[in-house]
């Protein structure tokens, strides 16, 4: 164990302010109690004020600060912090302790599993039914739940299995939080006398954070920090913005393809649904016209057909260009398909977390601010008077958050420059695979400049946005 360190200046625990908000053992407990409080109160206060119109705090705590604001703008940026402060996660290290110790069968240690929880169990039932989980109670029925499988899972297996395997936004966190510029990692002089491990004793997931560094990649890492209590010789450096995604690491398949899945059903789904879908040619767009030829007869009843639709094509669309680009690409190079895809796959990173910037600083405007704010005013009982939001989709100003979007497919390819110089093949046929290796990359980047030229060409639907069918009879009678 090493008591004291000469902090380089770009470690963050070296930081006084810094210091206090990432490394203090108090103030972090405060921190995970202050947000296991809120969780466990926003879940009470959905069942027990389960209407909408009663109730704006358990919705805007899970789905305006918790996510997508905090969640979002945090990976991009310092990593998963989140993770870190997570109620299920810091309730686990408990539960763990006294539970049964087992380890998780091979057929559950797969992070595929939190992947296609959250890919379908979360996003295809929000494009199918949009106003489900936006009540109170559907909210807090769903954590509820969610908080009775982690305890589960953190009573029988050891590891914190569940975050590693089962938690649906695990694996989407370990792959987007190597495009933010933090690492955790040791002191290499300190740790290569060490014999006494303090570090990975103090990890409740059993990693060695003196290994970070070598591989290049900080692992199932949540940035707990209790390692850095333990030991002095643990750092948290501010690198290069996704300085891990530029060189050589052991890469993930549940990684790559989360990415891929996540980049379709959010930031494509909604290029296609909710922006293109506020357009005056609404009708035009081949998911909408899908979504009417099956309506005429089949009852789809309460599902968003439209949003149903946008969500299959651009999952289509996202596996097509991206197995299709890489395929070509690999036969390009003349290199095996597995290797070039989990190679250049996590060029894709930017695509969500950064592009995903400029819908969350315009929608924290339009209403996250003010829904968590009347939300707390509501649950708290403050007295404040009701804030409105803070612009409307008539302030062009707002718009300025768009520059993300063009940040984040730029920095994809970097990335996937970078990481085509990882592959053992020759400069000019590296040149001539990149198009194709980024095909999702182009893809995405033609939606920001398609939905510019829409707008301008054909202007905004006086109706407001896009419904099914179903949704506009019933709204008709």
């Amino acid at each position: 164990m090493v008591n004291f360190v000469n902090r380089d200046k770009n470690d963050i625990f070296g930081m006084p302010i810094l210091n206090i908000i990432f490394k203090n053992r108090v103030f972090l407990r405060i921190i995970q109690f202050l947000v296991l409080g809120l969780f466990i109160y926003a879940i009470y206060f959905g069942f027990i004020n389960p209407a909408k119109g009663e109730n704006l705090f358990t919705t805007g705590l899970f789905w305006g600060l918790f996510w997508p604001f905090f969640m979002v703008t945090t990976l991009s940026t310092f990593g998963r912090i989140f993770c870190g402060i997570c109620p299920h996660g810091f309730i686990g290290k408990f539960i763990t302790k006294i539970g049964l110790k087992r380890k998780i069968p091979q057929s559950l240690a797969n992070p595929f599993i939190g992947v296609f929880l959250l890919f379908l169990g979360w996003w295809a039932t929000y494009y199918m039914y949009p106003e489900f989980f936006k009540t109170p109670y559907a909210t807090a029925l769903l954590f509820f739940i969610m908080t009775l499988v982690a305890v589960f899972f953190y009573y029988i297996y050891d590891e914190m299995a569940y975050c590693k395997y089962i938690c649906p936004i695990g694996t989407m966190t370990k792959a987007f939080s190597k495009v933010g510029f933090t690492k955790l990692e040791t002191y290499k002089e300190h740790c290569s006398s060490c014999k006494t491990f303090d570090c990975a004793k103090a990890c409740s997931y059993n990693l060695k954070p003196f290994t970070f560094a070598k591989k290049n990649s900080m692992e199932d890492c949540t940035l707990c920090m209790d390692c850095s209590s333990a030991c002095e010789s643990v750092a948290f450096k501010f690198k290069k913005p996704s300085s891990t995604l530029f060189d050589k690491f052991k890469t993930s398949k549940a990684e790559v393809w989360a990415l891929i899945f996540i980049t379709a059903a959010i930031s494509i789904t909604m290029g296609f649904h909710h922006a293109l879908g506020r357009s005056a040619i609404v009708e035009e767009f081949f998911w909408t016209k899908t979504a009417r030829y099956f309506e005429t007869f089949i009852n789809f009843g309460t599902i968003d057909t439209v949003g149903l639709f946008a969500f299959f094509y651009a999952v289509l669309i996202s596996i097509v260009l991206s197995v299709g680009g890489m395929f070509i690409a690999s036969k390009i190079m003349r290199v095996d398909f597995n290797t070039t895809f989990y190679t250049l796959g996590y060029a894709f990173a930017p695509l969500f977390i950064i592009g995903g910037l400029s819908h969350i600083g315009e929608f924290f405007f339009y209403s996250y601010a003010s829904n968590i704010v009347n939300g707390f005013n509501q649950a708290f009982a403050l007295g404040l008077e009701s804030m409105k939001p803070l612009a409307t989709r008539k302030d062009s100003w707002v718009h300025i958050f768009n520059i993300f979007t063009h940040i984040g497919y730029f920095w994809a390819f970097l990335i996937m420059i970078a990481r085509l110089k990882l592959i053992n093949s020759s400069k000019i046929l590296k040149i001539l695979a990149f198009p194709f290796a980024s095909a999702l990359i182009v893809f995405y980047m033609s939606i920001s400049f398609y939905k510019g030229y829409v707008f301008k060409t054909y202007g905004v639907n006086k109706g407001g946005h896009n419904h099914s069918s179903h949704q506009m009879k019933m709204e008709n009678k």
